[in-house]
């Protein structure tokens, strides 16, 4: 390390140029190139991908995204239908359009297909457009180019608005409103802790710097792998908490030698070779946990996990070549005046020991048993709610009041019923006589069960080989009471209707999709878990030579996590607090744990690591496990609630973007944060060292000879 921190010392403006160059041509390649963000899901061998791959291929036409233009007034809409009409026939000569099946028909037409899309009071209607493929293969050209056309038919007497997955992604934000926000509470976090507006600039524009090239990198990414759209700004918001924390610590060293008494460059090269070493180690534990979605086999998380590992790749990579850089072009001015001053008049003095951090540490040494069981006792509270969490897919139910996907929602559950937003697809496959009948039988006994608000008749395909039931639940699509009505068709209404043909038939729906890919992911969460605990277990076991040290870290790891999972489920599940976000009460992704699980587990990481460091190198020159742990909270605290206050305003910012899931995201993480750095790494994990004592530091001599070695916090080249 120290070889490295040297020459970005010396070489400083070869290495700045060299990092302006890539910066440069990464994003000019990427304006060229574009992206190819989409978020598609693929859960092959699942009962509602059957019914999707078998209505593909009876009714190609019916393929692509179905959505709903949705018309309402205060008068019946039926003294309006030549107007839609005539507006729904331009719709259909649209290239990007399959069919349009309007409520209102001519009255040259003896049939109707569309008469059910009307309401009975007749006030509320909608149009179905089918496009030629999925929302996510679809250009936002060609979806507003559709909202367009209709958008003109509304009047003072006419409302149109708009849902369907489609029409959904025309409003999702490409950026965070309360980023710059977050930012400016962080440059005034780092100027009242350093005093020195170059200290401030530092770690923001290094983080800032490292998040362009990243950005730029997944959107090139985005063409090999399956990248959701909301990976940029996940990729933001970690690149921004990471970042800045990675570089507050390398310049927080580096101020501490200075006013030590070393010159530029040996402080700066120290800084990396000890702090440097720990956000080395710290980077490449996030990088495992967000890599460690590959184990689950989804592209959808592949691509996230890439995407985000990449981002902190960069941000270490940057924060231990490119601020040494600009470190030594700033020199003296990362300390304030009255510190320039001070080294001048007084000479270099050492890092304070003695203030309010080593009084607290102190305290929590004194009274380790009730500490640590008052802290445990918070976790544990927070984390209560987690235990009625509800994993789904939120629709457009939950979308900011005011939203045309919102306004339309609500407009056809109360026309329609609440659960005619989630409609379910029975897919029959028919290859016999035996099996049509089956399907007809199939759709009378679905009549017959409850919380079923209405059943379609029996649609085949032109070559019979396809039948189709719709069908509409009495509940909405995120209530728990239609996931029980899809396990019931699967389970009793089918095999009972199906008993002697043996017909192939799946249930489909958007709701079909979400409940197979929660179950799916569930069942992952155990080898997810299991997998990065050993990982990072084994990081810890090998940096402290400990066994207790990684055991205690991933104990309070999954306290973060499911402490986190606790204030969002009563946040975005509840509804407590959500309007101040503009989101709506509903279920949790389904693939938000599995993502916090992993980004969480690196951050807890990042602190376990710079705390215990400290502790760590004060064990291995005195061999004394109360003043390990004392100077280690004291050189360490202040730090590390200041890159967590950080962290905290920037992921806190992101969830006022009007994004769902960014916001479930933002208030996950920032929540995890305020609890891990205050509660967890200053009250628990100290309590319990002081409790275990001497043990903290044991290993069995035959594991400690043949694990290498890595050593964090040293001065050894």
């Amino acid at each position: 390390m120290k070889s490295l921190a040297r020459f970005a010392v010396r070489r400083r403006w070869f290495v700045l140029a060299l990092w302006i160059i890539v910066a440069v041509g990464i994003n000019a390649l990427s304006s060229v190139v574009g992206t190819s963000y989409a978020n598609s899901f693929n859960l092959p061998g699942t009962n509602s991908v059957h019914a999707l791959q078998l209505l593909q291929k009876g009714f190609p036409s019916q393929a692509g995204d179905s959505d709903q233009i949705v018309f309402s007034s205060s008068s019946p809409l039926s003294s309006q239908a030549s107007t839609i009409n005539t507006t729904l026939a331009t719709l259909r000569t649209l290239p990007e359009v399959a069919s349009v099946v309007s409520p209102f028909c001519p009255s040259s037409q003896t049939t109707c297909p569309g008469s059910h899309q009307i309401s009975h009071s007749g006030l509320v209607a909608y149009a179905t457009v089918t496009f030629t493929g999925q929302a996510n293969q679809l250009s936002k050209t060609d979806v507003l180019r559709v909202e367009n056309t209709a958008t003109h038919l509304r009047s003072p007497s006419l409302a149109v608005n708009f849902g369907g997955n489609a029409f959904a992604g025309q409003g999702a934000p490409q950026g965070s409103p309360g980023e710059f926000a977050g930012l400016v509470i962080t440059a005034v976090i780092l100027f009242l802790a350093f005093g020195s507006l170059s200290a401030m600039v530092l770690p923001l524009g290094v983080a800032l710097f490292a998040i362009a090239i990243a950005s730029a990198a997944t959107s090139l990414l985005s063409h090999g792998l399956s990248i959701a759209q909301f990976a940029p700004i996940l990729g933001s918001l970690i690149g921004l908490g990471v970042g800045i924390d990675y570089a507050l610590f390398i310049v927080t060293r580096a101020r501490q030698n200075l006013r030590a008494g070393m010159s530029v460059e040996d402080a700066i090269v120290n800084a990396v070779n000890t702090s440097g070493r720990a956000v080395l180690f710290a980077g490449a534990t996030v990088v495992v946990a967000l890599l460690g979605m590959l184990t689950l086999g989804f592209g959808f998380l592949n691509g996230l996990g890439v995407a985000a590992a990449l981002t902190v790749f960069i941000t270490v990579a940057a924060s231990l070549t490119l601020l040494p850089s600009l470190l030594a072009m700033f020199k003296l001015s990362i300390l304030s005046r009255k510190e320039r001053r001070l080294l001048v008049s007084e000479g270099p003095h050492a890092a304070d020991m003695t203030g309010r951090w080593n009084q607290w540490a102190r305290f929590v040494g004194r009274h380790p048993l009730r500490l640590s069981a008052l802290a445990l006792l918070i976790g544990l509270v927070v984390a209560i709610p987690t235990l009625s969490i509800n994993l789904g897919i939120s629709d457009a139910g939950s979308d900011p009041a005011g939203s045309t996907t919102r306004i339309a929602y609500d407009t056809l559950a109360t026309g329609f019923g609440s659960g005619f937003n989630g409609p379910l697809t029975v897919v029959g496959h028919i290859s016999a006589p035996g099996d049509l009948a089956a399907m007809h039988a199939l759709d009378a006994s679905i009549k017959g069960v409850s919380d079923v608000a209405f059943v379609g008749p029996v649609v085949t395909n032109a070559s019979k080989t396809v039948a189709l039931i719709t069908v509409v639940p009495s509940s909405s699509p995120q209530s728990t009471q239609t996931s029980a009505l899809i396990d019931h068709l699967r389970q009793v209404t089918i095999p009972s209707a199906t008993a002697s043909s043996h017909t192939a038939v799946y249930v489909g729906g958007a709701r079909a999709i979400s409940d197979d890919f929660s179950h799916v992911l569930n069942s992952k969460i155990p080898l997810f878990l299991g997998v990065i605990i050993v990982l990072g277990g084994i990081l810890l076991m090998i940096a402290f030579r400990s066994l207790l040290i990684p055991l205690v870290a991933a104990l309070m790891n999954l306290l973060a996590v499911a402490s986190s999972f606790g204030l969002v489920t009563a946040v975005f599940q509840w509804g407590w607090g959500a309007s101040l976000l503009s989101a709506g009460a509903g279920p949790i992704e389904s693939y938000l744990p599995i993502i916090m699980i992993a980004i969480l587990f690196g951050l807890s990481m990042d602190y376990q690591v710079f705390l215990v460091s400290r502790m760590h190198e004060e064990w291995v020159h005195h061999q004394d496990n109360e003043q390990a742990i004392v100077a280690g909270q004291s050189t360490t605290g202040r730090v590390i609630t200041a890159a967590a206050l950080i962290m905290i305003s920037v992921f806190f910012s992101f969830a006022f973007g009007g994004q769902r899931i960014i916001a479930e995201f933002g208030i996950g993480l920032g929540g995890a944060v305020l609890l891990d750095a205050f509660i967890i790494r200053t009250v628990l994990v100290p309590s319990l060292m002081h409790l275990l004592g001497r043990a903290n530091w044991w290993i069995p001599r035959g594991l400690d000879r043949v694990i290498p070695r890595v050593s964090l916090e040293s001065n050894e080249e």
